[in-house]
């Protein structure tokens, strides 16, 4: 299997290729040449199977003949070991045709985990037979970079620069990068936003020059093997509730769109989804897209769901290219104005398209609280932010009531024990995982947003 950029120009390459280069040299995105589809009866046999074999079975068929079965497999198998519940992502009941999808169960407590700790695997076996040491440079709104410094710590064949935006990540979610000790890990706090983290970790994929010389790879959902990776607990979640059988949709709290975008990468695959409820604080530049086809920048808001607090979505721009009919000329120009501008103005049938499977919902700082404490009064689970955004859109919604709905459940409300404790009254328990955090060491370095300054600052970490 091929993989294509979204800007249509950059010749196709491997899976494996795809994955070590993140980020395409035209600036666009890789996806597959073409979709792989399961049958309905292979989608069924994935009901009571463990998590790690229906993720090698999604993996399997977007890597091909480039990874054999049983070393995909053995990676699934060490990956999800990691987790602290045997089912890796279980599902909880709310209410009538209401559910979570726990995806917290990782050593860093957030859904970050379920793809990161498989991609540092993909790279540990590609770049030992390479015999290669590869820099990543990873931006994070929060979680991102707490996954990635757990799961490529003190690995050999990578070194790893994690940019956070200062002030604006709990100090768990800070401390879950800072306080690796391992000489292959840097964080940095940008003077900044996360978008300004992004646009520098973009212009630094860019910079030819630069990206040969650290030998630059990246692990954001600007990675499709996260993507891959993320699909695998909409199948898991959907066969234990009838699928395909029967659809099921879901609300997904999103920022950067990486989640979001699954979906729609298991939707395609067969998994009958009945809708996709992108759910944003109130940077809620997709929830406007969706609602009103004009994908407009704003200005960045600080939240008490600091991790989806993004006004550029970088997987929108996988979606618009599959909305407009892989057209990789308008994708690149559209997106390339957009960087200019702010603004980019669906075209109409792109807009029909992307609505036949989402719908955005935009949910204020007050109803986010309120959502915690109603959750809360109303079932004992006490719930993060980032969850509560999913299930205010999801009390919202207008399905079928025989529709089951679930929500992504994010993150441990143990990450934002100041928001949670500010809604309910209640201080979520902490986890062995985010035991001790407070004690430890942190190490990092701050810098201005700026990228000739983040790119002399890697130069130097890379040569170390």
């Amino acid at each position: 299997m091929k993989y294509v950029s979204t800007r249509g120009e950059a010749p196709p390459i491997g899976f494996l290729d795809a994955v070590l280069a993140g980020l395409a040299p035209d600036g666009g995105l890789y996806v597959p040449e073409t979709w792989p589809e399961f049958t309905p009866e292979q989608i069924a046999e994935f009901a009571g199977k463990p998590y790690a074999e229906v993720a090698a079975a999604v993996l399997g068929a977007f890597a091909g003949d480039e990874l054999p079965a049983d070393v995909i497999a053995e990676m699934c198998t060490e990956a999800y070991a990691t987790f602290t519940h045997d089912a890796v992502a279980p599902l909880k009941q709310l209410g009538p045709s209401l559910f979570l999808l726990e995806l917290f169960h990782g050593p860093t407590l957030a859904f970050k985990d379920v793809a990161m700790q498989l991609l540092a695997r993909l790279y540990d076996h590609v770049l030992s037979r390479q015999n290669r040491v590869m820099t990543i440079v990873c931006a994070t709104s929060g979680d991102t970079g707490g996954a990635a410094v757990e799961a490529f710590r003190g690995r050999a064949n990578v070194r790893i620069v994690a940019l956070f935006p200062e002030g604006r990540i709990s100090e768990v979610q800070r401390r879950f990068m800072t306080t690796a000790a391992d000489a292959n890990v840097a964080c940095v706090a940008v003077q900044g936003t996360f978008d300004d983290c992004q646009a520098i970790l973009k212009g630094c994929f860019q910079d030819d020059q630069f990206r040969h010389a650290v030998d630059l790879s990246g692990v954001n959902s600007i990675n499709f093997a996260r993507i891959v990776a993320q699909a695998v607990y909409y199948f898991t979640a959907a066969v234990a509730l009838g699928a395909p059988a029967r659809p099921v949709a879901f609300a997904v709290p999103t920022g950067n769109f990486g989640d979001g975008f699954a979906a729609y990468v298991a939707h395609r695959m067969g998994l009958p989804i009945a809708r996709v409820i992108a759910a944003t604080n109130s940077n809620d530049i997709l929830a406007r897209a969706f609602e009103d086809g004009r994908y407009a920048r704003g200005a960045v808001a600080a939240t008490q769901s600091p991790a989806m607090d993004i006004q550029v979505a970088s997987n929108f721009e996988r979606l618009y290219f599959e909305a407009v009919r892989r057209d990789g000329r308008e994708t690149g120009r559209a997106f390339r104005a957009f960087a200019e501008t702010g603004l980019l103005d669906i075209p109409p049938g792109a807009l029909a398209l992307m609505r036949e499977l989402y719908t955005g919902a935009s949910v204020r700082e007050g109803d986010t609280a309120k959502t915690m404490t109603a959750t809360h009064n109303g079932t004992g689970e006490l719930i993060d932010p980032h969850t509560a955004v999913g299930v205010a859109a999801a009390h919202r919604a207008r399905l079928d009531a025989q529709t089951p709905l679930v929500v992504l459940s994010t993150a441990h409300p143990a990450k934002f024990p100041d928001a949670v404790r500010a809604a309910t009254g209640v201080t979520p328990i902490n986890p062995r995982e985010g035991q001790g955090l407070a004690g430890k060491p942190e190490k990092f370095d701050r810098l201005p947003a700026d990228a000739e300054t983040v790119k002399a600052y890697v130069r130097a970490f890379a040569k170390v």
